[in-house]
């Protein structure tokens, strides 16, 4: 059974994209580990969902809009009296090469991928400078490179390692660190969705032989469970992190490491 160390009790955490997959994983894991959450998204469902489930408080906004973001932020202070931790955690949109992305597709993945982000954690600075709190924000392996057909997810998700970088220096003499997480495959509802869409178009057989076939050249060779993120999310809202900011972590069972050209040597020399 895995035991906790109640190290975050007493403070406060703000989770983007809290209904579903890693934002739910990573609102049970804080919470587990003595904080309050609040699970922040546009669809009332899955939020309450999640807060029947774990304890959270739903928060139902769109996090790209100014001024939802601050009444959102406004109303978990008010409810927990303190923030302390921010997990930029929302995503998605921008499934299309540059060619067929039109303008309304290229503003959705903009502010799908980077605004929500962006505005979350501007308007949670000055609550996070009074705590000297912790900020993660989700990107992606696509945050470091490019799919094929994902030209706005990909664009959004590299910009938000440089937000990180940008919030990392600015504010760390406020005490502040933020730090990037960038994620493989996992096993979330959306991704979940995506092999099904793959393994049809392949031909094989079902969800699990598309993680199958899309893992077959990691090293690990699966794909994540949500759980394994959110512990990762754990680490960097710790204090086991304490001197750590301005990074960007690869949860990817190790794919970055894989040098594309010498695939083909596998099992040859």
């Amino acid at each position: 059974m895995t035991s906790y160390n109640n190290t975050l009790a007493g403070q406060a955490a703000l989770v983007t994209g809290g209904g579903t997959g890693i934002g739910e994983a990573i609102a049970a894991r804080l919470i587990q580990e003595g904080a309050r959450v609040a699970v922040v998204g546009r669809r009332r469902e899955p939020l309450d969902a999640v807060a029947a489930k774990h304890g959270a408080l739903p928060v139902v906004a769109d996090m790209s809009d100014s001024a939802q973001a601050r009444a959102a932020v406004d109303a978990v202070v008010a409810e927990f009296g303190r923030l302390d931790m921010v997990i930029a955690n929302a995503g998605g949109h921008g499934f299309a090469s540059v060619a067929d992305t039109d303008d309304d597709a290229w503003q959705a993945s903009l502010n799908a991928n980077l605004t929500t982000a962006f505005t979350t954690v501007r308007e949670a600075i000055p609550h996070l400078r009074t705590s000297a709190g912790r900020v993660v924000i989700v990107s992606s392996l696509a945050g470091l490179f490019a799919g094929p057909n994902v030209a706005g997810y990909t664009v959004g998700k590299h910009a938000l390692i440089g937000l990180t970088k940008s919030l990392a220096r600015d504010y760390g003499v406020h005490g502040i660190r933020v730090n990037a997480l960038c994620p493989g495959w996992v096993r979330t509802p959306m991704a979940d969705a995506e092999m099904d869409q793959f393994a049809k178009a392949a031909g094989l057989a079902g969800r699990d032989e598309g993680y199958s076939t899309v893992t077959a050249n990691v090293p690990l060779r699966r794909a994540a469970g949500p759980a394994e993120m959110a512990g990762v999310v754990n680490f960097l809202v710790s204090p086991d992190s304490s001197y750590i900011t301005g990074a960007t972590i690869v949860a990817d069972g190790g794919a970055h490491v894989v040098d594309l050209p010498t695939i083909a040597f596998d099992g040859v020399l």
